[in-house]
């Protein structure tokens, strides 16, 4: 699992050789805050577009540039790309600390650029870049009603069981 957490300096010479192999390279990113199925059913699909699935993830201080919250990210970068890494369907997660993720599509050039529906393909950062260079941009569905904003909400409402001990 180790060997799947890169930087991104190395995971550009990576990337190099596995296009050398004719390999199809997939990108996609986001914060993975609480992971859910909605997660992992759209690393899955992403995987089905290619070879090779990057999964670039934002660190702390780029999810607080964000304004996702008082008290987020609920884990730290090192977590979730840890548990990013645990998936088969993911070869390769890396940091980036930008508002966005232009700079590693920029380095990486991925074949494939992925995001959920909730992206308009307009407003979808990276799109130029890979399109430019021959690639293409896409989409995958959402799961409706499902988000890690949504769970920390419903974690938030719980009533607090009080110990009987």
């Amino acid at each position: 699992m180790g060997d799947k957490i890169q930087l991104l300096h190395d995971l550009s010479a990576r990337v190099a050789n596995h296009r050398r192999a004719g390999e199809r390279v997939v990108f996609t990113n986001g914060c993975f805050d609480l992971l859910h199925i909605g997660h992992t059913r759209y690393l899955q699909a992403a995987k089905q577009l290619g070879d090779i699935l990057i999964v670039a993830v934002n660190s702390d201080v780029s999810v607080h540039m964000l304004g996702k919250g008082d008290g987020r990210p609920i884990n730290p970068e090192d977590h979730r790309m840890e548990v990013l890494a645990a998936l088969t369907c993911v070869d390769y997660v890396t940091l980036f600390h930008e508002a966005d993720p232009l700079p590693v599509i920029t380095k990486l050039k991925p074949d494939v650029l992925v995001k959920g529906s909730d992206w308009s393909y307009q407003n979808i950062i990276g799109r130029e870049c890979v399109e430019s260079s021959g690639g293409t941009v896409t989409t995958i569905p959402m799961v409706q009603g499902l988000s890690t904003t949504v769970l920390v909400q419903k974690i938030q409402n719980l009533p607090l069981k009080q110990d009987t001990e």
